[in-house]
């Protein structure tokens, strides 16, 4: 047993309890970067990881129910990540007795962020309606109100809607979004706003021939990537250079192509992301293939796999 180990065992069987709501509060900072793995250890002196109930013994109401939300929030990123039959279940148990503990408090805001994170579990397990039920009571409880879960629970829902094949329904959503999202000061929420429209605006471009749709994907990408890397997550900002590299080799634009595909590496590579960088390689070789360079397609393909071979004897 090492050393961090006992740490953690003994810190489990006696834990601070002053400590359970700075500890959440750096967990959802990290959730918030996609570092869900580094939240989840952050937990470990109240919570032994998925497929577990959390230490609540002697925490108090406010307390409880926030480390159950953690818990919760947690299991279904990571359960749905790692393919764990039945982890949306237990992620929707653990929420729904923190949102139970919130609304009983008081505390309205706290009640709308449990219910956000719980249409999310429904709508991972294809359950739209039931997503659409929860959010609708979010916005209906929140009514003219600005703030961090309204615009979660907005873009929530145009995301359930586009899971939906309803892009229409989700482009109207965005674009009465987007006023209330230009205002916030959050960073790494706007820029999953303007990764989520980027994404139906390029559908509807595509299915529709709307070159105008097109140009604002790609300005919706920039926008995503500014926010992000104003945010300082490299993993997130990465992801969406990558989709841009991909977007404009599907135009012909090879030399832009290329040029945010290995921004789209370096920047993966920096923070340990080798499946996101492995994912890179793959679209490196799509547009190889599109711009006819054959050899080059190749190469960036066996590099794809080989990068893939290695994420999978890491986590095995």
């Amino acid at each position: 047993m090492d050393l961090q180990t006992s740490v953690f065992e003994r810190e489990a069987e006696s834990p601070a309890l002053d400590n359970i709501l700075p500890l959440c509060e750096l967990a959802k900072g990290l959730e918030d970067a996609g570092e869900f793995e580094l939240a989840e250890e952050t937990l470990r002196p109240f919570w032994n990881g998925l497929t577990t109930v959390p230490n609540t013994n002697g925490l108090q109401r406010d307390a409880k129910a926030e480390l159950l939300l953690r818990a919760g929030t947690l299991t279904g990123w990571l359960g749905s990540a790692k393919q764990i039959a039945g982890s949306q279940d237990i992620a929707k148990d653990l929420i729904s007795e923190s949102a139970g503990i919130f609304e009983s408090c008081g505390l309205s805001e706290k009640l709308a962020e449990a219910r956000v994170n719980l249409a999310v579990c429904y709508w991972r397990e294809g359950g739209l309606d039931e997503a659409r039920v929860t959010l609708r009571l979010v916005l209906d409880s929140l009514h003219e109100s600005r703030s961090e879960q309204k615009l979660r629970a907005l873009l929530t829902s145009a995301i359930v809607e586009a899971s939906a094949k309803r892009d229409r329904t989700a482009l109207v959503i965005y674009k009465e979004a987007a006023p209330l999202f230009s205002s916030s000061s959050n960073h790494s929420l706007r820029g999953r706003f303007h990764t989520s429209y980027a994404t139906v605006l390029r559908s509807l471009g595509t299915s529709e021939h709307r070159e105008d749709y097109i140009d604002s994907a790609l300005l919706e990408y920039t926008a995503a990537s500014y926010h992000f890397e104003q945010a300082g997550h490299k993993r997130f900002q990465g992801r969406v250079e990558n989709n841009v590299g991909f977007l404009f080799a599907t135009l012909g634009k090879f030399s832009e192509a290329q040029e945010h595909l290995a921004h789209a590496r370096m920047l993966l590579l920096s923070v340990g992301d080798r499946g996101g960088a492995a994912g890179v390689e793959d679209s490196r070789a799509q547009a190889f293939l599109l711009e006819g360079k054959y050899d080059l397609a190749e190469g960036a393909a066996r590099s794809a796999v080989q990068r893939q071979r290695h994420c999978f004897r890491r986590d095995n």
